[in-house]
């Protein structure tokens, strides 16, 4: 990304020709919830757009050690900040015209790459107290994160609530608002989402309808 290096307060703008964002965040190279964000990107760029591709395995994101530095330090800087790649996604995702998250659900939350990486938005946290309470602006007005998330098992009334709630408040303090989600259930082993080609062309449609939303909201060149 050639997005400048963000401070800690409020949300980044996107720049008129700033790409969708697609953070994978499962552990396993080609699972299901990868099929669903690179249909997402597929759909992006069949309608003209841009999109670039992050997975969060292959980058390495140090778990927050709960010091409170970021609550003192000059700009809200976390003392890892220089030590792993925890910077460069928050840096991409804030730059980006939308996001879309892709993750598969475990013990009814995200994996342990995603939750470290939300434990480290701690920083955005001490930067705007008043937003990690859910008081923050307009979502109208801000960059929205499409979050899809996919599970294995069929039945559970609460199987995403968690998830949810978590990403809800690691979004705001960046100026980030978070969508109406996309909850699948019921694909576990690998391939079964590439098998059902009805959710992967629904997926592919949604990437290629975000696009054209974001042009006619000049959000995107």
């Amino acid at each position: 990304m050639n997005a400048p290096r963000p401070d800690a307060s409020g949300g980044q703008s996107a720049s008129p020709s700033a790409p969708v964002v697609v953070l994978c965040c499962s552990p396993r190279a080609g699972g299901n919830s990868d099929l669903a964000g690179q249909a997402v990107a597929r759909g992006v760029l069949a309608a003209g757009g841009e999109s670039r591709t992050y997975y969060l395995r292959e980058h390495c994101v140090l778990p927050c050690v709960g010091c409170g530095a970021c609550a003192a330090s000059p700009g809200h800087r976390c003392v890892l900040g220089d030590k792993d790649d925890a910077e460069t996604l928050f840096t991409a995702m804030r730059g980006a015209s939308a996001i879309v998250l892709a993750s598969p659900i475990y013990f009814y939350h995200v994996p342990a790459g995603l939750k470290a990486l939300i434990d480290r938005g701690q920083r955005f946290h001490a930067a705007e107290p008043s937003a990690a309470g859910g008081e923050g602006g307009g979502a109208a007005d801000r960059p929205e994160v499409h979050v899809i998330l996919v599970s294995g098992r069929k039945k559970g009334a609460k199987l995403f609530d968690g998830a949810l709630l978590s990403l809800k408040y690691f979004f705001e303090p960046m100026g980030l608002a978070l969508a109406d989600p996309t909850l699948l259930r019921g694909y576990d082993a690998a391939g079964d989402l590439s098998a059902d080609t009805a959710v992967g062309a629904r997926l592919a449609w949604r990437g290629g309808e975000l696009w054209r939303e974001l042009a006619a909201r000049k959000m995107v060149a």
